[in-house]
């Protein structure tokens, strides 16, 4: 929560103030796709991108009711990064080669691009608008036999067995 949706409150705080005299910045928010929609054994995670995609949208209005049109926001929502972070996260293995994990150089590229033209969200592949848009439309039983056809209801499951095992070596070769 304090880097992922705190993080974004005290930047805010910090440089708000001198865009709204001037009535001229971009506030960037990093979110993810995790915080459009969400799946199971990321919990935390799942809230912390959430808590930033509301946070983004509130202050977007905010800026937008108070007439502060020099004021751009971007929220950056991509899919799964190549970081390791959650290495092992696993969708289902026929859908795996349409939606690999993003280089983080894409990602930067299409923020970037998404920043430069004032763009006010990017998501990455674009795929994530559909899914967006079907969660907000279908009812949620259909919502999860969408997650399951994708194999995105258990996704998470490989990268937490992995952890734990990792987890558990640590604690054997420290005697715990």
């Amino acid at each position: 929560m304090m880097v992922n949706c705190h993080a974004h409150f005290w930047t805010t705080k910090a440089f708000l103030p001198t865009m709204l005299e001037i009535n001229h910045g971009h506030i960037v928010t990093v979110a993810s796709s995790l915080g459009l929609f969400s799946t199971a054994g990321v919990e935390d995670y799942c809230a912390s991108k959430f808590g930033a995609v509301g946070f983004h949208e509130s202050l977007s209005h905010e800026l937008k009711a108070a007439e502060k049109d020099g004021i751009k926001t971007t929220l950056v929502c991509p899919y799964l990064v190549d970081t390791g972070m959650f290495r092992g996260c696993r969708i289902r293995k026929e859908i795996e080669p349409f939606l690999p994990p993003l280089k983080p150089d894409y990602c930067v590229q299409q923020a970037m691009r998404a920043i430069l033209t004032d763009q006010p969200m990017i998501c990455t592949p674009r795929l994530m608008y559909i899914v967006t848009f079907m969660k907000s439309i279908l009812p949620f039983e259909a919502v999860v036999c969408m997650y399951r056809f994708l194999g995105a209801d258990k996704c998470m499951y490989p990268f937490i067995a992995q952890r734990k095992q990792a987890t558990n070596n640590n604690e054997a070769k420290n005697g715990i």
